[in-house]
């Protein structure tokens, strides 16, 4: 009969890693192709409030005007801005802003979604003020930018 030795340990073969830069560039080309830049950067900070309802509005006619307290703004500061793009301007430039937005569009003012995102602590006097500013604009089809309610 055949007497069977033991050999030792045996160790385990190394992993490749011939194809660890194929993976990882696949990685960052999944994550670039699948990651949205935004358009504008946000300059005032809005703690939306909640609905019960929301629908997807189309990006082509949308315009987003931002209202809430500045980024850099100390906490007993309770002044509201209005971002219209990517610069914080007053209730009387809405009109220029909307008349812009068109033209660079090419499309009518009431062809305009205007999509208001609006902080939760905001005052009605300043939101009443900027809707006089779109209607004195004619941008009449309004949305108001909420989060949805956890059930």
């Amino acid at each position: 009969m055949a007497v069977m030795a033991k050999k030792g340990k045996r160790e385990v073969p190394a992993m490749s890693t011939s194809s660890l830069p194929d993976i990882v560039f696949m990685l960052l080309f999944f994550f670039m192709a699948a990651t949205t830049m935004r358009e504008v950067d946000p300059l005032v900070s809005v703690q939306m409030p909640e609905a019960n309802e929301i629908t997807e509005l189309d990006k082509k006619n949308l315009v987003n005007i931002w209202m809430g307290k500045p980024l850099g703004a100390a906490k007993g500061e309770d002044a509201l801005k209005i971002q219209l793009n990517d610069q914080t301007r007053e209730v009387e430039d809405i009109r220029d802003f909307i008349s812009a937005t068109t033209v660079t569009k090419g499309v009518g003012p009431n062809e305009i979604v205007v999509n208001l995102r609006v902080d939760e602590g905001a005052t009605v006097g300043k939101l009443t003020a900027v809707k006089q500013e779109l209607r004195k604009a004619e941008a009449l089809n309004i949305s108001y930018a909420a989060r949805a309610v956890e059930k």
